[in-house]
């Protein structure tokens, strides 16, 4: 059932609540979700000198919980939620609040689910709740609401206030995780979409950035009309350090379809020909075991390389270049789910396309 709160009658935004540190309460030294945390927001937001008088606002609250506990479960009733109020609607964009912990993997998965949207579906967050001081949750709510109603762009995005207190506007598939110790989000090359002036969405002008003007729908296999049923969720990241010991990795009854294998900042992991630290010898044995190993991030595929990125590649592992690891996982989730859940490569699919397919970062805005 959708609430209404109306504050114009002119541009309508849907709010979809999820939970997180923006829709909880703190009680002495505990933080968690409140049944009517998510509504508190909303209400500061009304009472504050950001409120607009030109949109109106209606919510839902699909979800309630710290996104830590988010699943690929989550991610299906969220994304049928938003596809079941949008279809047909003529709502003017999506704001979705959510908790700061998983908001970059959920950024990139309804950035391919919703490639196709025709309105903006803006994800916000809070590093604090609502009640403290410290939070920057209703700036990030009103900032969003600001680029919705102003910037009116095609897409998946996310606004988020970073420490200098500028809103900042990432691209839904290039936003990596919040940083532990600054609460900060970071995207690649430190390659931020935009931001917030004056209430205004000011574009950063570079040549990884797509033009404004540029931005549409685009359908893809991945998003299936939002569809979010078969996420596959048989992939296993792996980070590397010194001593990352392979063979304590064995499979029983269930093995995974596909492991991402994330890399040191020049494109590397351990490229000793055998042994228990090598990661050519335990991409082989995933071979044989039937199990695909892609290694991310990397920047560029066509630049030189040390030989120990050579010693994967050659052992059959499938680089993904051109993506953040949060948005490598989700694709291959996505990509891998396409397939069938039955735990075979589905007849439809080679395993040639099944990799093309998730190397692919022409036809939504991954970095380049």
């Amino acid at each position: 059932m959708v609430t209404e709160r109306v504050v114009a009658a002119m541009k309508r935004i849907l709010v979809v609540f999820t939970g997180g540190t923006i829709g909880s309460k703190a009680s002495g030294d505990s933080i968690n979700v409140h049944g009517d945390g998510a509504y508190a927001l909303l209400e500061a937001y009304e009472g504050s000198t950001a409120a607009r008088t030109d949109v109106r606002l209606e919510t839902i609250q699909p979800l309630n919980l710290l996104s830590e506990n988010m699943t690929p479960g989550d991610w299906s009733v969220l994304a049928a939620s938003v596809r079941r109020q949008t279809a047909g609607s003529a709502y003017d964009g999506i704001l979705v609040t959510h908790g700061s912990d998983t908001l970059a993997y959920t950024a990139a998965m309804m950035g391919y689910l919703f490639a196709d949207i025709a309105i903006p579906l803006v994800l916000t967050a809070s590093n604090y709740p609502i009640a403290d001081a410290r939070s920057n949750g209703l700036r990030n709510f009103s900032s969003a609401i600001d680029f919705i109603a102003g910037a009116a762009l095609p897409g998946v995005f996310v606004v988020y206030e970073n420490a200098a207190g500028i809103s900042q506007v990432y691209l839904g598939t290039r936003i990596m995780q919040c940083e532990p110790f600054t609460d900060q989000f970071r995207s690649p090359y430190d390659l931020v979409y935009g931001h917030m002036e004056d209430r205004r969405f000011r574009w950063h002008e570079d040549a990884r950035n797509p033009l404004p003007d540029t931005l549409r729908p685009v359908h893809s296999p991945l998003s299936r009309g939002g569809d979010a049923s078969d996420i596959d969720s048989a992939i296993v990241y792996v980070k590397p350090y010194p001593g990352l010991d392979y063979s304590l990795f064995t499979w029983t009854d269930r093995r995974p379809k596909a492991i991402l294998h994330d890399l040191h900042h020049s494109g590397t992991a351990c490229g000793l020909e055998d042994g228990a630290y090598s990661l050519p010898a335990f991409i082989k044995r995933c071979a044989v075991d039937g199990i695909d190993v892609y290694i991310a991030p990397v920047k560029n595929a066509s630049d030189a390389m040390y030989a120990s990125s050579h010693e994967l590649i050659g052992a059959g592992a499938v680089m993904l270049a051109g993506m953040s690891v949060e948005a490598a996982l989700t694709k291959l989730m996505l990509a891998y789910g396409a397939c069938g859940s039955d735990g075979e490569q589905s007849k439809s699919k080679s395993k040639e396309q099944l990799h093309r397919l998730v190397r692919d970062t022409n036809w939504y805005y991954e970095i380049h």
